[in-house]
């Protein structure tokens, strides 16, 4: 089972697929990107309105309406992503057994409890670490990343299929 939902996974490519290799960002309607990923278009609404209501996107009016990030690609971070989705999922919840032994019969001694629990001091630095790592790579470095692997014909055979669905039509070029 992993550790963060297939929501997080579908929230930062529908980010990234917002914005281009310079950092420009365009506007999209969910069913556009649920189409372009193949991700279930009701479902992905509903993660579009947890990205909203954490200031990540903004939705737009006119015709079709959609969606444009809220602040720009290069300020939006995993992390964030993680936090709208998955709201601040924690590794590791401390059910402190340490003062349940047996053998101290309902009333654990001093040196049992007196300083923060070991296991709980590790996993508390787990998630720090994997926080700070999450927080490192933003939505623009992602998407740079990703371009940078695609064959030149990707953005325009993107923009194209864009097209097509708008009612307009393909690049020439």
């Amino acid at each position: 089972m992993s550790f963060f939902s297939s929501g997080v996974e579908y929230g930062v490519h529908s980010l990234m697929c917002m914005v281009d290799a310079r950092g420009n960002t365009q506007e999209m309607n969910v069913r556009e990107i649920a189409e372009l990923h193949g991700i279930p278009y009701v479902f992905l609404g509903k993660l579009f309105t947890r990205l909203a209501k954490a200031g990540l996107v903004e939705s737009t009016e006119g015709r079709g309406g959609g969606f444009r990030l809220a602040r720009p690609p290069e300020e939006i971070t995993v992390l964030d992503v993680v936090h709208a989705i998955d709201d601040s999922k924690k590794l590791f919840e401390c059910r402190e057994i340490r003062q349940r032994v047996a053998v101290f019969n309902d009333e654990p001694p001093a040196w049992a409890c007196d300083s923060p629990c070991s296991v709980r001091a590790v996993m508390d630095t787990a998630q720090q670490r994997m926080e700070e790592a999450l927080a490192q790579h933003t939505i623009l470095d992602l998407t740079r990343k990703m371009l940078k692997k695609a064959p030149d014909t990707y953005v325009v055979e993107v923009q194209d299929w864009l097209s097509e669905r708008r009612g307009g039509k393909p690049q020439e070029g």
